[in-house]
């Protein structure tokens, strides 16, 4: 969560390397994703185009495999190129759940998707290595550096990419379930302030949006829970944030012990935030800030330091800044814009004519897979979050002050009409976002009629043992109906 990076959101827990970056670097205030899920996201990043423009529809649909990224135009200019860990842009790695949950978000059932969102505290005061998989890519990405890059002739570029933070499976909610369990150790929560841990306001469910109550049930949310609890997940999720940031110090440290540092530059950035109980819910897919504000740092040569950007920026901005780093033209087909005026320490209003075309003052961020029942749309300009979704008409938008509510707890979209429609009109002009909900819907309709003919006559007692089993089983009946009613 962005957020965690800059007061008040980083009076919870302690993240010295976050810290370090700062102080020797520039701290974006208000980076965003541009589709608040793994893939998507990441295909945006990589690509430097919307997800609408790269059709990566859910974590299953990312971007062709032949792709060419901002690494491999990097290659192709003399750059040693070097990937380690969760890559995660192009199609095909997550369950059939996942994928099966985002074609049928248009069928009129509501299921239990997740397991409920819990804690696990493992191993004792001595327990650092919590995430091991996550270490092990770290450990690789420090050799690299001390054995390999120490070496290098020409310019290199590597990518770490860590799945933490990230909620974990919970075996008890059965194998299909997805990842509700909150998971540290007592060494990363005693970094945690446990005052400092805001419980969040929620709204009863009769008051929430219609999109937001379907995610809410979706992800196991809808129950009781105490300010305990509720406090817990919030404080393990931090101490999940305190271990990453120790990734990230191995890698600082590394380069400062080879004395590579100082003419590297290193961005830190995550695909998606997690809600961690705000709005009554946990995961990511939502607009909410909790789920859209991503952490974004650089620092290194030729970025100013102790410098803190309040304009908009998203992650297809990286490809046009990795490529402005190395000099290669920029592609003019690109979504994003490079950060390096912004990061030299040029205030938007100072940037010379010359430098065209001009960055816009807002970013879209859009979501189309699992857990959410329509495709939405999310326009964030000075102080406004304006979501549009699906078709404009048949759910209605929201709109939030966020210099008045930062925690995004009234929907001003009927207060401010005129307002409504002039961001509506902007988000137009950047996506026809009813035609692109409409090929979406149309997208899932073929994939899950392909998928239940290859299935033949099993299709029955599979459907009926994915993640959403223990809903399912109690009305299979129901269920099907309603498949067969959208079909």
């Amino acid at each position: 969560d962005g957020r965690l990076t800059f007061y008040p959101g980083n009076q919870t827990v302690d993240l010295p390397f976050i810290n370090f970056m700062k102080r020797h670097g520039t701290l974006f205030l208000n980076a965003y994703t541009n589709s608040p899920i793994c893939c998507p996201s990441r295909a945006a990043m990589w690509s430097g185009l919307f997800t609408h423009l790269t059709e990566s529809w859910n974590n299953f649909k990312g971007l062709d495999p032949d792709y060419i990224t901002w690494m491999d135009l990097l290659a192709k200019h003399g750059y040693h190129t070097q990937k380690y860990g969760k890559l995660d842009y192009t199609s095909g790695h997550h369950s059939v759940s996942n994928r099966v949950e985002a074609w049928t978000r248009d069928v009129d059932f509501l299921l239990r998707q997740e397991g409920r969102p819990m804690v696990n505290l493992t191993g004792d005061k001595k327990h650092i290595r919590v995430m091991e998989a996550d270490w092990r890519n770290t450990d690789k990405a420090v050799n690299w550096i001390k054995e390999e890059a120490i070496n290098l002739t020409q310019p290199f570029v590597l990518y770490l990419g860590l799945n933490l933070p990230h909620p974990y499976p919970s075996p008890y909610a059965g194998e299909n379930f997805g990842s509700s369990t909150f998971l540290t150790s007592p060494y990363w929560l005693e970094k945690v302030t446990y005052e400092a841990i805001k419980i969040p306001k929620w709204s009863s469910l009769s008051e929430m949006h219609p999109v937001d109550y379907y995610s809410s049930y979706t992800k196991n949310c809808t129950g009781e829970f105490t300010k305990q609890e509720v406090r817990n997940i919030r404080a393990f999720y931090y101490a999940m944030c305190a271990e990453t940031d120790a990734m990230l110090g191995q890698v600082i440290s590394a380069l400062r012990d080879t004395g590579l540092l100082k003419n590297t530059v290193v961005m830190f950035t995550a695909d998606h935030g997690e809600l961690a109980m705000e709005h009554r819910q946990f995961y990511k897919m939502s607009m909410y800030e909790g789920s859209s504000h991503v952490p974004l740092l650089v620092m290194g040569p030729g970025v100013k330091e102790q410098q803190q950007i309040r304009n908009v920026v998203s992650l297809v901005d990286i490809y046009p800044t990795m490529l402005d780093i190395a000099r290669i033209p920029v592609p003019q087909n690109l979504s994003g814009y490079s950060l390096i005026p912004l990061l030299r320490g040029k205030a938007e209003n100072k940037v010379s004519p010359s430098e065209v075309p001009p960055r816009p003052s807002w970013v879209l961020s859009e979501f189309h897979g699992c857990n959410v029942n329509s495709s939405t749309y999310m326009l964030r300009t000075g102080r406004w979050k304006y979501i549009a979704y699906s078709d404009g008409h048949s759910v209605l938008p929201q709109l939030f002050d966020l210099s008045d509510d930062p925690d995004e707890l009234t929907n001003v979209a009927l207060k401010f009409p005129v307002i409504v429609h002039s961001l509506d009109k902007m988000l137009r002009s950047v996506v026809n976002y009813p035609k692109v909900s409409s090929s979406v819907q149309e997208y899932n309709k073929q994939q899950f009629i392909s998928w239940k003919q290859s299935l033949g006559q099993n299709y029955s007692s599979v459907i009926a043992n994915l993640r959403w089993h223990q809903d399912w089983l109690r009305e299979p009946k129901k269920y099907e109906d309603a498949i067969d009613k959208w079909l």
